[in-house]
């Protein structure tokens, strides 16, 4: 049983879930809106629509349309006091803004420079035709789950019929290490591009392409087509091979070429995700502008409390539309270090616009969503040798599973890129941020480039609970591939049998011992975590670290 979740959704109550799809402002750390109409999503529980209309119109605001399948009416306020007003309706029980809700965790790597003593050209690998997947030898993961050439791939490597959707910043469908797995037709993009946010600070950057629609096939980030690669890249002589590289890739883009989510794509991609047949769905994402939401925090106004309990209900109903039509969900547990079981202090929150943050006390009724949301699987991440990450979030109550997620300082106490998880990357992304030069040469030994005939393609170190969470959902996609029933989108497996199976073919691994474990990293001050639990469930890595060898052989 996760902690801390309550059904909102009981009858005679609404969820206003105000997501404002235009821009807001934040002002000392307190939500404020213009006083000119905007767009808000009121959700609504069970025979509650008229109620939720009467309480709009009550409040000066106008219905547009309703979404019956979540339950919610998207209608325009005249700003703050249309909020405030809707608050006081004892059908409403929470009020949120639609600012950025989802930020990218992972971490990059960032490599050492060539020049520091490196021989001959760094990160570019050039191999002859039939070769064997050239850089194997670097996934130190896959070795570790069993992801390999004479593992899972020699006898469970998926099948193309088990639809894996990735809901983060988009997929690279053109890398050469992904197309083959690639969905163009399924795929689909939620989102359209913000040049700048609503302080006129850079967001997205200049658009790229009309009306600021990015093409179902692109990503400017790189978040989404690393955690697509890790999924399933194909075993094709090229590169990386993924955990399941014989299944089908859907982007579901709900992320922001910044890395940021917004509500509205967030619940459009998971609802998209139900209907369209998909298996199982990847998010290595947080909530924001709220790290921790809270339902009641003394230190939160009124309208942040709302704010808050909308997002942690609004999410849930979507997850919920999607659990209940065949969707596992599978969820990065989060970078900041922190025992979910014991939170105590947000000093990130309200993240969006920028300056807006500031320190709060917390407690172990807020929630980092959707890792701590009901039915979803929450993945902590390890490093080579097999120990939690230094920046992995963790909790006996929280972490349902672990995977490699990568972990510079593990195996020494000085930082190595190649302890990091590598997988693809764009060559657009790389070259917007100045990774490569001009000449499309790496500029340090986190990127790698690797040629053949006469078509190059990129893949980069990165770390972090995205990182681990991809190889859960890999996993999960073979276990359907084995044991899923055909449907019309091709194969279907109950989403509890899917997670029982993962937990029992997930290796067991005991807390450290003593249980209060120090890392130690160059620079940094020495931090202590504590573990707790058994060996068969813990707070470092739940039920264990995934493996894909036993999932190709367990019997159900």
């Amino acid at each position: 049983m996760r902690r801390g979740i309550r059904s909102l959704t009981g009858a005679g109550t609404v969820l206003a879930l105000a997501a404002t799809l235009t821009a807001g402002a934040l002002n000392g750390g307190v939500t404020t809106v213009a006083s000119q109409a905007r767009e808000y999503l009121v959700f609504y529980a069970d025979g509650a629509h008229d109620r939720a209309i009467d309480a709009i119109d009550a409040s000066g605001g106008t219905a547009l349309s309703t979404e019956t399948r979540l339950g919610y009416v998207v209608a325009s306020g005249p700003g703050s006091r249309f909020v405030e007003n809707l608050a006081g309706s004892d059908a409403v029980v929470g009020v949120s803004s639609d600012r950025r809700i989802g930020s990218a965790t992972a971490i990059p790597g960032t490599g050492a420079p060539a020049a520091l003593g490196q021989s001959g050209t760094p990160g570019i690998r050039k191999t002859g035709i039939g070769a064997p997947e050239p850089l194997a030898e670097r996934q130190w993961d896959m070795k570790m789950i069993g992801a390999t050439a004479d593992g899972s791939h020699a006898t469970a490597p998926g099948s193309k019929k088990v639809l894996v959707g990735v809901i983060d910043t988009g997929i690279d469908g053109r890398h050469p290490d992904i197309a083959p797995n690639f969905s163009y037709a399924l795929s689909r993009n939620f989102v359209t591009d913000r040049p700048k946010d609503p302080n006129g600070k850079l967001l997205d950057g200049p658009c790229e392409f009309k009306d600021c629609k990015d093409p179902v096939d692109w990503d400017d980030d790189g978040h989404g087509t690393h955690v697509a690669s890790t999924i399933a890249s194909p075993v094709n002589g090229r590169g990386v091979a993924g955990v399941a590289p014989g299944v089908t890739l859907v982007n579901l883009r709900a992320g922001q070429d910044s890395g940021m989510f917004f509500l509205k794509p967030s619940i459009e991609a998971l609802t998209y995700a139900a209907d369209a047949g998909i298996d199982v769905v990847n998010m290595s994402f947080y909530v924001d502008p709220w790290l921790f939401n809270c339902k009641a925090n003394p230190a939160d106004s009124k309208a942040e409390q709302l704010e808050q309990r909308g997002i942690i209900t609004g999410m849930q109903r979507a997850l919920d539309y999607a659990r209940k039509r065949g969707v596992t969900l599978i969820s990065a547990i989060g970078n900041g270090s922190t025992d979910l079981g014991r939170p105590k202090t947000d000093e990130s929150s309200p993240d969006y616009p920028k300056e807006s943050e500031r320190t709060r006390k917390i407690d172990n009724s807020c929630l980092n969503i959707p890792a701590e949301s009901e039915g979803v699987i929450s993945v902590s991440a390890v490093g080579p040798t097999g120990r939690k990450a230094y920046y992995s979030d963790y909790g006996i109550e929280q972490t349902d599973l672990s995977a490699p997620g990568g972990d510079e300082f593990d195996g020494g106490p000085s930082y190595d890129t190649t302890r990091g998880i590598l997988a693809a990357a764009p060559e657009n992304a790389l070259r917007a941020k100045g990774r490569i030069s001009a000449d499309g040469t790496p500029k340090d030994t986190s990127i790698i480039r690797e040629c053949r005939d006469n078509v190059c393609a990129y893949y980069q170190y990165l770390v972090g609970t995205s990182m681990a969470a991809p190889h859960a959902t890999g996993v999960a996609a073979i276990l359907i591939s084995r044991f899923g029933k055909p449907d019309k989108s091709g194969l279907t497996m109950p989403p509890g049998d899917v997670q029982r199976l993962l937990y029992a073919t997930a290796t067991s691994k005991a807390c450290p011992s003593p249980r209060k474990y120090v890392y130690k990293i160059d620079l940094v001050a020495d931090e202590v975590h504590k573990c707790e639990g058994s060996k068969a469930r813990n707070g470092f890595y739940g039920h264990g670290i995934v493996n894909a060898a036993k999932a190709a052989s367990v019997t159900p």
